[in-house]
């Protein structure tokens, strides 16, 4: 019991030291901020999630008292939260099938398992990354016109003092870069997740203390109705105010949640390929360069979601069944 307490300590005082690092202005710690989560959702998965709430409660503790309330909050919304859930959840299995009864000179054998379906994995992301971005801008003002003028003056005031005989144009682009900006908060708040989420899994894998199989993540797929989701927050983003904000962020969410399944699928279609390795990496690389061409992903995930394509491909893989005599 004490070993498992100081696993929670140090998993927590790590997390609280990378995410304060933020405070220092140093470049490396925008990554380390970034990270914050990873040490707890090791402990999570890997000690349980028990581990991870103590860490996370103990460093949330010692951020507010050393830096106020508003730390204390901000760390247990965006960090200890999410490393949390997102553990409990990776662990989370359900016994399939009905166990046949076995004989009395033979062990009993251990039930199959059914665990959590990576792609509601995803789609818990997706949530946290939506409600952590709202939660920021709340932060700023309460209402649409106060966050986008404090963002604007903020915006302005860092390229002016980077140039300081900024023209109209620099106006514009301030204007266009607001609109923008909560959705690609969101955006990077989303990929450092599922980022921190399968660095964390790889690391208690490679440690032995994984106690789920790998999941296939060419299988990971978003429940149907996050496509209806989509369609409605989609259908705000029009109306204007705060709650088009927020639809633009749960958007951006949703739409990273299928160019995520977008690669899976990419994954899938490109087993038939010799060169399926060049393909793969070249695509990825040029995602990570340009960034843009994710866009092409996020199509690819939602034509499979309406026409399922995955399911399509693997079905003409398929061997053709025997001849009956």
């Amino acid at each position: 019991m004490m070993a498992f307490g100081l696993i929670a300590l140090i998993a927590g005082a790590a997390s609280a030291l990378m995410f304060a690092s933020i405070i220092s202005g140093a470049l490396i710690s925008l990554v380390l901020f970034y990270l914050a989560p990873l040490p707890l959702m090791v402990a999570s998965i890997g000690w349980g999630p028990l581990c991870a709430s103590l860490g996370g409660i103990a460093a949330a503790l010692g951020l507010g008292a050393l830096f106020g309330l508003p730390y204390c909050i901000a760390f247990a919304l965006t960090v200890a939260l999410p490393a949390w859930w997102l553990g409990h959840l990776v662990l989370l299995s359900r016994p399939v099938g009905a166990a046949a009864p076995e004989p009395a000179a033979e062990p009993p054998t251990e039930p199959a398992l059914e665990w959590y379906p990576v792609g509601r994995i995803l789609l818990w992301i997706a949530g946290f990354a939506t409600l952590t971005t709202i939660a920021a801008l709340l932060t700023i003002g309460t209402d649409a016109e106060t966050i986008t003028g404090t963002l604007r003056r903020g915006l302005m005031r860092l390229l002016r003092a980077a140039d300081p005989q900024s023209s109209g144009e620099t106006d514009q682009f301030v204007g266009a870069l607001v609109r923008i900006l909560p959705a690609g908060a969101t955006i990077v708040a989303m990929m450092t997740l599922t980022l921190n989420l399968w660095l964390s899994t790889k690391v208690t894998a490679t440690s032995g203390r994984l106690r789920r199989p790998w999941p296939d993540l060419m299988t990971a797929e978003l429940p149907p109705m996050t496509l209806v989701a989509l369609c409605v927050a989609l259908a705000f983003c029009f109306t204007g105010g705060l709650l088009a904000i927020a639809a633009q962020i749960a958007t951006a969410a949703l739409m990273m949640g299928y160019a995520l399944t977008g690669f899976a699928v990419l994954h899938t279609l490109t087993l038939a390929l010799k060169s399926r390795t060049f393909w793969l990496g070249s695509t990825y690389a040029v995602v990570v360069v340009f960034g843009w061409p994710v866009i092409a992903m996020v199509i690819l995930g939602l034509a499979d979601a309406v026409f399922g394509l995955r399911e399509r491909f693997l079905r003409t893989r398929q061997p053709p069944p025997l001849p009956t005599s």
